[in-house]
């Protein structure tokens, strides 16, 4: 339960018993004595945001996870221009107002997360990307990449003009795609034996694979790139970046 008057911020997603938010911001707020509370909020609908605010005076801000990145934009008042061109929001800045209201201000912090954190790993042979899911961190995910200059493919389970589906996914086409985001729920705990289906035996050392998933830090995802040659990485840089982004935000 929050402090009265302490300045309080959190997390709203739906399962957040994996979640890394609150265990970097009170580590955070530790180490560089800040008086501040990070809580997680679970909600079964998006809905249930208005009802955390206002029960909640001293909020400043909130990160937003799976399901709710693209479904909290129409309880918001404003958006920053790069959530605006991906449509999904990760963070959302709370300002009162003198009158008692506040304002819901969104932003996307994931872009610069993964961009920041995949750059170093890029050389000249990571022209073309293949996105795994159409989810709203995939969003964010393509920016950052069409950002690097690098040629987007999205993959889904469904077929639909944006995406191809799994099925499709031939040799060839894998083998021209030699980076490959994993920005599906797959392979997450506690359900870490799954992972998204495609001929892994196409992959070479010339791959990159990135898995936004972090927890377990390994996932079938990643142990299947590896094994094949794939230079792999997973996402808690990621996270730590746009964690410390969002800081930023909320205190500006």
């Amino acid at each position: 339960m929050a402090t009265k008057d302490k300045p309080l911020y959190g997390l709203v997603g739906k399962k957040l018993s994996h979640s890394f938010s609150r265990q970097f911001f009170s580590h955070k707020f530790e180490e560089e004595q800040i008086d501040a509370e990070y809580l997680n909020f679970e909600l079964p609908t998006i809905e249930h945001l208005k009802d955390i605010i206002a029960s909640h005076s001293t909020l400043k801000g909130l990160n937003v996870t799976i399901p709710y990145k693209e479904v909290v934009i129409p309880l918001l008042d404003e958006l920053s221009p790069e959530a605006e061109a991906i449509r999904a929001v990760n963070v959302i800045k709370i300002v009162h107002l003198s009158d008692g209201s506040v304002r819901l201000i969104g932003h996307n912090t994931d872009v610069i997360g993964f961009r920041e954190s995949i750059r170093p790993l890029l050389t000249s042979n990571h022209a073309k990307a293949m996105i795994l899911g159409t989810g709203g961190a995939s969003k964010a995910v393509e920016h950052a990449l069409r950002a690097l200059d690098i040629e987007v493919q999205f993959v889904s389970r469904s077929h639909d003009k944006s995406a191809m589906t799994y099925s499709d996914l031939t040799d060839d086409i894998i083998i021209d795609h030699k980076v490959i985001v994993n920005t599906t729920p797959l392979g997450m705990y506690p359900n870490i034996d799954r992972c998204p289906d495609m001929n892994y035996s196409s992959l070479t050392k010339e791959h990159l694979c990135y898995d936004l998933v972090y927890n377990p830090e390994k996932t079938m995802f990643l142990i299947a790139c590896e094994a094949h040659g794939a230079q792999i990485k997973n996402g808690i840089e990621m996270l730590t970046l746009q964690a410390e982004e969002s800081w930023k935000i909320w205190n500006n």
